[in-house]
């Protein structure tokens, strides 16, 4: 069998899409972290010595989504079109919920960068809150959505 990603001689490639066709292509992504009670308040009430954490998550989301093919081997670079990130909280349990929406009119999809951008967005909340909350998680890094190109549309259910 003959992986998409190694050439005859089982050295690294890239999958070659020059002859697909262009197509719209959107992508929706998203992450959670948790954090105490004492770094939840901190965000709200912006007091964090390290500034505005959720404005800086959300430029964080979107420079990782545009990075995405310089740091994960394989992805093709692409011309993003749309890239919306935002942040919903939940006091109930001390979380912060980053959603990363993304479009392209392109020949391949855009579902890498939604994630790349959540990761690194969340990864930035961690640098930000690590002085006050050393117990965060991370955690439901998903897509919940991707359209365009061959395969159907997904949905997470």
């Amino acid at each position: 069998m003959q992986l998409s990603h190694l050439d005859e001689n089982n050295y690294p490639k890239m999958i070659d899409i020059s002859f697909k066709e262009s197509s719209k292509r959107i992508a929706r992504a998203s992450g959670r972290i948790k954090v105490g009670k004492d770094a939840f308040e901190a965000v709200k009430k912006q007091e964090v010595k390290k500034g505005a954490v959720l404005e800086t998550a959300i430029l964080a989301a979107i420079m990782g989504a545009k990075k995405t093919s310089d740091l994960i081997p394989m992805c093709h670079q692409i011309s993003l079109s749309k890239i919306k990130a935002f942040v919903e909280d939940d006091e109930k349990d001390f979380s912060f919920k980053l959603i990363v929406e993304l479009a392209c009119e392109g020949k391949t999809g855009v579902e890498m960068e939604a994630l790349t951008g959540v990761s690194i967005g969340l990864l930035t909340i961690y640098d930000m809150l690590k002085s006050i909350d050393k117990n965060m998680e991370i955690s439901n890094i998903i897509l919940e959505y991707k359209e365009g190109g061959k395969s159907a549309k997904f949905k997470r259910a």
